[in-house]
């Protein structure tokens, strides 16, 4: 077993991860290569509720409060074995809060890939998660780059969640936007949706990529009672 970290601090954010990746782009992001095989998963349960899955053939994934995998952050190495029970993962959904400073929102993409690309490395199938925060993320204006879509292949597959994300007007408008230069640059052939898909989101853009629409743990719970 490796040491347990109690913080993210403790280890400089967990750069022993990354090693021996390749980064990406002026903020050296983790990339995570893409898969030789796209994989679709027959659903998707949050980390903090993995062991209420119904059974092993969903990806876990982590729309959830941040609090509620701490774990993947801090104690990285000790989970390999347990998430190897399922067929894959989503890298985690570090909050990017359009309001945070922008050093936060590229740090917070920094640990979606690093663990991803970790777990990736020990035998793990992964899809990124693309997470954006407001629009110095997402285009190049600023910094030359779009940093949102830094570590990730184009043509391939990809993982969003609208779950929780899209509540506001302006959070709608910076997702509907992110999501459009995400398909921009990444050009990914397979886009899953933790979350709705509202059409005023998703309805034009839906001959862009292949979707596919998950429910939120919750709404998927609901449905078989």
């Amino acid at each position: 077993m490796g040491k347990k970290i109690e913080n993210l601090i403790d280890e400089g954010f967990r750069v022993s991860l990354v090693e021996r990746a390749f980064f990406d782009g002026v903020f050296e992001i983790p990339h995570i290569p893409g898969p030789d095989k796209i994989v679709i998963p027959k659903g998707m349960v949050p980390f903090s509720l993995r062991n209420h899955s119904d059974n092993f053939e969903d990806f876990v994934c982590f729309y959830e409060h941040d609090i509620k995998f701490r774990e993947i952050l801090t104690n990285t190495e000790n989970c390999v074995e347990d998430l190897k029970r399922f067929p894959g993962i989503v890298s985690p959904d570090c909050s990017l809060y359009i309001d945070a400073p922008l050093c936060v929102q590229i740090a917070d993409i920094y640990l979606n890939r690093a663990i991803g690309y970790y777990l990736q490395q020990q035998g793990i199938y992964v899809v990124p998660n693309i997470r954006w925060g407001d629009e110095r993320t997402y285009t190049s204006e600023l910094l030359g780059e779009k940093v949102a879509f830094q570590g990730v292949d184009k043509h391939s597959i990809v993982s969003v969640g609208t779950y929780g994300q899209i509540q506001s007007s302006e959070a709608k408008r910076y997702f509907r936007e992110g999501l459009v230069e995400m398909l921009n640059e990444l050009e990914p052939e397979v886009v899953l949706v933790y979350g709705s898909m509202p059409e005023k989101i998703f309805g034009d853009l839906k001959d862009r990529t292949c979707f596919i629409a998950f429910p939120d743990w919750m709404t998927r719970k609901k449905s078989v009672q």
